[in-house]
């Protein structure tokens, strides 16, 4: 089969050009069809443990990558890997030093949108994994191949296997999962766009028909399934298993252990009751759409408050009332909660904010949109030097910002598609651009920032720009609603524009914002207020954490009648 795919390449591509190699890359018959545009990658590792797949990363270790879009595929044909095509981290295919490589290829499959707003593009969709590029189900690979590189000659793949469809998950007597068509969506994308929910629901909830809940709304990173909840003790045997993150034995055992103790709590006789949601909202550009309004990626915004979340609470015996819902996450979560309750003040009763991702744009990480030139260097009269975009708590730095965006370059190309974090902060932030896709916030391969798009970026997103402009319109929905937290050695330096927001919020009057922020001491990220816990025992804490807090809320704001069994508190 090999030796029939080599002449197949050499048939419709003609003889090996002297000095550099050539990669074609082959279809099996049984998965031609299913391609048609899409985006080629071609991985390189030295470790043979991890497919080179799921293996590209910021850190130094990381496998190579080169990719190159293409459309309407010729069924039948190889495709050619352009010797052109970008690559991190080393740029160009001729640079790559000779070697032992396991080497991969894997197609990124483009569906056509045709959008509301005139545009058609091509672009990869969530098949229910949560746009993660090299877990779609449909998406194809060839299987790794040792392969000793030297430049030259002529290397053939074949692509025979693809991800098989995910099984939805299945309820149980206390979490529903829920998917709905949003309409808003469909309208905006031109095809059916879904929302979906996992509902944590509380104890007694069939029992007590008449009893209606507050809602808590958890905001992060796409969830399969209900996170941190466990109906039965801990398995045996996780205490050797090592946890290179935060560099202890037994992680495992410990989640475990804080998810049954989580459904202990859940279930017993005087813990308050609620109702838990976490939101499914992935899209052509992440696991996430930020759930905020967004030129690229639609009405996410008002889709999930005025779509969604309504009709969880109507199935689910939710009060339906903005001093009822609450809004908690951390990283990802942590902007989206702090940027919903601004998007929508009156709506939601409180946020809790933890380690969020930039919320001021003069320290978004560490650029200054307004103000620096360029993203990835700083420039002196007589030298320039890199800018950092990944550290320790010791300030180590492991990874530059340059670097972590031409990772993202090579897996998605120019145009905001890699599914990773600076391609949908560009994504959800920037304005259409003439072709279709986000208009840059800056060059993806020289770094140099676009003025024009940084303004837009301020008066629609830079949440604590929006606060300040609009405080006599806004403070007083947001009076003791705003709770922030993050560590002061977060890794991605997102304590910066915690900072400068901690400043404005310090300085308001008429009313004063009557909230809360808190630092972690030497705490990287995701640090979420808990001062007297690890961080990795606090992350797994996010459905409990609060509630003293949103208890003391209540107080101060819910209604005479609402007398919610177990929130223990008089009014």
């Amino acid at each position: 089969m090999r030796y029939l795919i080599i002449l197949i390449s050499a048939f419709f591509i003609g003889a090996v050009q002297q000095g550099f190699a050539q990669v074609t890359i082959s279809i099996a018959n049984n998965l031609a069809d299913g391609v048609k545009d899409g985006r080629l990658v071609l991985l390189f590792h030295h470790n043979e443990q991890v497919e080179p797949r799921f293996a590209v990363s910021d850190e130094v270790h990381t496998a190579q990558v080169f990719g190159m879009d293409f459309t309407d595929y010729d069924s039948g044909k190889p495709l050619v890997l352009d010797p052109k095509a970008f690559g991190y981290p080393v740029e160009n295919l001729k640079d790559l030093p000779d070697g032992n490589y396991f080497i991969q290829a894997f197609i990124i499959k483009h569906e056509t949108f045709a959008k509301s707003d005139g545009y058609t593009v091509l672009m990869p969709m969530d098949q229910g994994e949560g746009r993660q590029w090299n877990r779609t189900p449909g998406n194809v690979y060839s299987l790794p191949e040792k392969i000793n590189w030297s430049g030259q000659g002529s290397i053939s793949l074949e692509i025979d296997q693809i991800i098989p469809a995910i099984a939805p998950p299945k309820d149980t007597e206390f979490i529903k999962y829920i998917k709905i068509r949003s309409a808003l969506l469909s309208e905006f994308w031109g095809k059916d766009m879904f929302l979906g929910a996992n509902i944590l629901l509380p104890k007694d909830f069939e029992k007590n028909k008449s009893d209606h809940y507050p809602l808590m709304v958890f905001h992060g990173h796409f969830p399969a399934e209900f996170s941190g909840f466990r109906t039965s003790p801990p398995d045996e045997g996780l205490e050797n298993e090592y946890n290179a993150r935060f560099g202890i034995y037994g992680y495992e055992k410990i989640q475990q252990q804080e998810a049954y103790d989580f459904y202990r709590n859940w279930t017993s006789d005087d813990f308050k009751r609620f109702i838990i949601i976490e939101i499914q909202h992935a899209n052509p550009f992440y696991d996430d759409s930020y759930a905020v309004n967004s030129e690229n990626l639609g009405p996410y915004g008002d889709a999930i408050t005025h779509e969604l979340i309504p009709y969880i609470e109507a199935q689910f015996r939710g009060i339906g009332e903005g001093w009822s819902r609450f809004l908690y996450g951390g990283s990802t979560g942590g902007w989206e909660a702090l940027a919903v309750q601004v998007k929508y003040p009156k709506e939601y009763n409180g946020c809790f904010a933890a380690c969020p991702d930039p919320i001021d744009f003069r320290a978004f990480t560490t650029v200054d949109i307004y103000q620096d030139q360029n993203a990835y260097t700083i420039q002196g009269p007589f030298r320039a030097t890199d800018r950092v975009g990944k550290r320790n708590y010791l300030g180590h730095v492991s990874a530059m910002l340059k670097e972590m965006n031409h990772k993202e370059l090579a897996l998605g190309g120019p145009n905001s598609l890699s599914g990773d974090q600076w391609d949908i902060w560009q994504a959800v932030f920037s304005p259409v651009g003439d072709n279709g896709y986000p208009k840059p916030i800056w060059d993806k391969y020289t770094g140099e920032i676009d003025k024009e798009v940084a303004d837009y970026w301020k008066e629609h997103y830079d949440l604590r720009y929006i606060m300040e402009r609009d405080w006599d319109r806004l403070g007083e929905d947001l009076k003791g609603k705003i709770h922030l937290y993050c560590g002061d050695m977060d890794n991605y330096y997102l304590n910066n524009a915690v900072y400068l927001t901690e400043a404005f919020l310090e300085k308001t009057t008429n009313p004063y914002y009557a909230g809360e922020v808190l630092y972690g001491d030497r705490a990287e990220h995701c640090w979420n207020g808990a001062p007297d816990l690890p961080n990795y025992i606090s992350r797994l804490r996010y459905n409990t954490l609060y509630l003293d807090k949103i208890a003391k809320r209540l107080l101060e704001t819910a209604p005479e009648n609402f007398n919610q069994q177990n929130w223990t508190f008089k009014k």
